[in-house]
């Protein structure tokens, strides 16, 4: 149906209006296909999207303002004249998108791009100056709510101070005035380049991704070439360092570490980390601040076992704070390294100790094809963790901890049948599609693989399918949540082949990713915004409120449906009073805990930073004092641990085999701290009457999908 109308509204849009699109490559000039593109999505869009809205003027105006967004987020390219000229299309982008007339928004991307190339000559000729670092000024360095400048003139103001706070801070990473000059040289030459080396595709992308975004922050538009990065990603076969990146202003953010990748094993890069340059094994560092994100992809992936240098400023040393350079090898994301694993972890119980037994799941996987074969061991999350129930049954733990941290999802078939090791039968999730028809996913198998104590380890990274599995245990009472709450998304996406809607085989319209449906816990309640709350919350999740899905602009709200039928479990106590005292006061006095608690203030107080000082002695010592502050709570883990301290002053090495061993270490002691807790409040939880312990005769379940 969809592919015939769309046609009809190709012939009528620029068959019969007179209007003609170029056909050629003259470049930022929509393209027929773009039209043609627009017209499908906008079509798609109104028949299958979750979320129920009109092309009207309303929604032209939010669209208007978020393509400003997309094109000048920090205030910082266009003047307010520039804005005034530009709102001419505030109340037509609606028409544009409908007909297939994408001059308006041509002619503003045109606008933005011209004016970006100004900026950039502007910063070349500020190079030929004198600095002087001894006057008191300070840069704003994020603009988002704050006006455009009224003029040229004011606009010169903000990037004078931009262009001395660049010089300022490569001057502090200790790079000489000429080396740092070249640096900065080539950096804006680059912006010029690439500006006038955009193509149409780029210009509708950006547009089109505006609309999408202005509806829920999980739809998106993939051009062609998009499409391809997109696709290779999902194939988990790239070579490369294993995480996900984006782009903030002009810089490119380490989102995620993927788990079993190479960043995740060497743990030199974290979520939040800045990359701000990048070079081929021995070979000098390039910058890339500015450069376009799949540029940066292209240049960080490469070959197995080659050598990448990362040039970063890690995300805890805050705006102006101190970089360092990392080695990472190439390689491929080892799955072996995603699979379910086992640990058991001895929890002092007065004057005895209770076994407590660790199953970690990094993601919900499964081996489609190996299970299409017909194969009887295909692997998949389910079955491993059935195996390793087993395993630990034959110890004789006394608890088990399920720990989701850092899992972003995956297989809802599975998040559904690993619930089903735990509960007799019933529902585990609710889903509402777009028509407003709710299905419901159940276990049916009544036998249980483990009936005693249970808990949930998660944090604000755990995400989707493990919201479905732990918000599942705890709407049935059948363990015992406990962490961060999650990331809070609940919504449903699906791939659409733009090309499977003409008839031309030689079509390029790129992808669309489309929110269709939504989650609901067998409670009635969503995953979505608000996570899974956990019954007992870590002290650890104050950054939450800047963090997870509730962070995104125009993310679908907290809903609720009818709950479904099911039939809870007793065996987690309604009154958790005790156990949480007991949790508060341990962590009061735990020095692993108060670590990572003054990490997270610390790092929440560098994110609130909106402004740097462009005084060259206040800025040494504000790195300097963040240095001391850093090392000084590292210290007393490190003491704690019985792992030497490092000098207040000094960067924490990397470079030797003897640093990577510490770091390791370093590293694998922090998480122990949050999961020895969770199996503590497990044991806490467990002193009820009863033998909770794992009988030898528990039923055993083989679920298959």
């Amino acid at each position: 149906m969809i592919k015939k109308c769309a046609t009809l509204v190709l012939l009528l849009v620029f068959g019969g209006t007179g209007q003609s699109f170029a056909v050629t490559q003259k470049k930022l000039e929509p393209l027929l296909e773009h039209g043609l593109s627009a017209v499908l999505i906008t079509k798609i869009i109104d028949q299958f999207h979750y979320k129920k809205s009109m092309l009207n003027d309303e929604e032209s105006e939010k669209i208007f303002e978020e393509f400003l967004k997309t094109l000048d987020p920090n205030h910082n390219v266009f003047t307010k004249k520039d804005i005034d000229q530009l709102s001419q299309f505030r109340l037509t982008l609606d028409d544009a998108l409908l007909k297939g007339d994408l001059n308006p928004a041509f002619i503003m991307f045109r606008k933005f791009n011209e004016r970006r190339i100004e900026r950039a000559n502007y910063a070349l000729k500020r190079l030929d100056e004198k600095f002087d670092f001894s006057v008191k000024e300070t840069f704003l360095f994020d603009r988002e709510d704050v006006a455009w400048p009224a003029d040229e003139k004011a606009l010169n103001e903000i990037w004078r101070k931009k262009v001395k706070n660049d010089y300022l801070t490569l001057l502090l990473a200790d790079k000489n005035e000429s080396e740092l000059k070249e640096t900065l040289r080539k950096r804006y030459k680059r912006t010029i380049k690439r500006s006038q080396q955009l193509k149409s595709e780029d210009a509708y992308e950006f547009f089109v991704n505006a609309y999408l975004r202005n509806l829920e922050p999980h739809t998106a538009y993939f051009s062609p070439r998009t499409s391809e990065n997109f696709n290779i990603n999902m194939s988990l076969s790239l070579e490369g360092i294993g995480a996900a990146l984006q782009t903030v202003d002009e810089h490119t953010v380490v989102k995620r570490i993927i788990k079993g990748g190479p960043a995740d094993l060497g743990r030199l890069l974290n979520e939040g980390d800045k990359i701000i340059g990048v070079g081929q094994g021995q070979a000098e560092v390039e910058d890339v601040i500015g450069w376009r994100l799949d540029d940066v992809v292209q240049k960080i992936r490469g070959p197995k076992d080659s050598i990448v240098q990362l040039h970063i400023l890690p995300q805890d040393s805050g705006p102006g704070g101190s970089d360092k350079y990392i080695t990472i090898v190439r390689n491929k994301i080892k799955l072996e390294d995603q699979r379910v694993k086992k640990s058991v972890l001895e929890i002092p119980d007065g004057a005895t100790s209770k076994k407590i037994g660790v199953i970690e799941i990094p993601t919900f996987y499964m081996d489609f094809a190996a299970a299409s074969r017909g194969e009887k061991d295909y692997s998949s999350t389910t079955r491993d963790s059935k195996k390793i129930i087993d395993e630990l049954r034959a110890e004789k733990v006394d608890g088990i901890v399920i720990d989701l941290r850092n899992n972003g999802g995956g297989s809802l078939a599975e998040a559904v049948s690993l619930t089903g090791l735990f509960i007799e039968s019933g529902p585990v999730v609710q889903i509402r599609k777009s028509s407003g028809e709710i299905q419901l996913d159940e276990d049916v198998d009544k036998s249980i693989a483990y009936s005693g104590p249970l808990a949930v380890l998660v944090d604000r990274y755990s995400a989707s399918a493990s919201e479905i599995f732990s918000g599942a245990i705890q709407d049935y009472g059948r363990g015992t949540i406990v962490g961060e709450p999650t990331f809070g998304k609940g919504t449903v996406q699906r791939i659409v082949n733009l090309n499977n809607y003409v008839k031309s085989k030689d079509s390029h319209l790129g992808q669309l990713k489309i929110t269709m449906a939504q989650f609901f816990r067998v409670n009635g309640d969503s995953t979505q915004h608000r996570g899974v709350v956990p019954d007992i919350i870590y002290s650890t999740s104050v950054e939450n409120d800047d963090q997870g899905e509730s962070s995104l602009p125009n993310a679908l709200p907290w809903a609720h449906v009818p709950a479904a039928h099911f039939k809870p479990s007793s065996q987690v106590p309604r009154d958790l009073t005790d156990a949480k005292v007991r949790h508060e006061e341990r962590v009061k006095h735990d020095v692993g805990f108060n670590f990572l608690l003054s990490q997270a203030k610390l790092r929440q107080k560098i994110f609130s930073e909106k402004s740097l000082s462009l005084l060259e002695s206040k800025r040494k010592g504000e790195r300097l004092q963040r240095k001391k502050d850093r090392n000084e709570l590292l210290n007393k883990f490190r003491v704690s641990r019985g792992i030497k301290t490092v000098s207040l002053t000094e960067d924490v090495a990397d470079d030797t085999a003897e640093d990577a061993e510490v770091n390791e270490k370093l590293s694998s002691e922090l998480r122990q701290v949050l999961l020895r807790e969770a199996a503590t409040i497990l044991v806490d939880i467990s002193r009820v009457p009863g033998d909770n312990k794992l009988s030898q005769n528990d039923t055993l379940k083989i679920t298959s999908n």
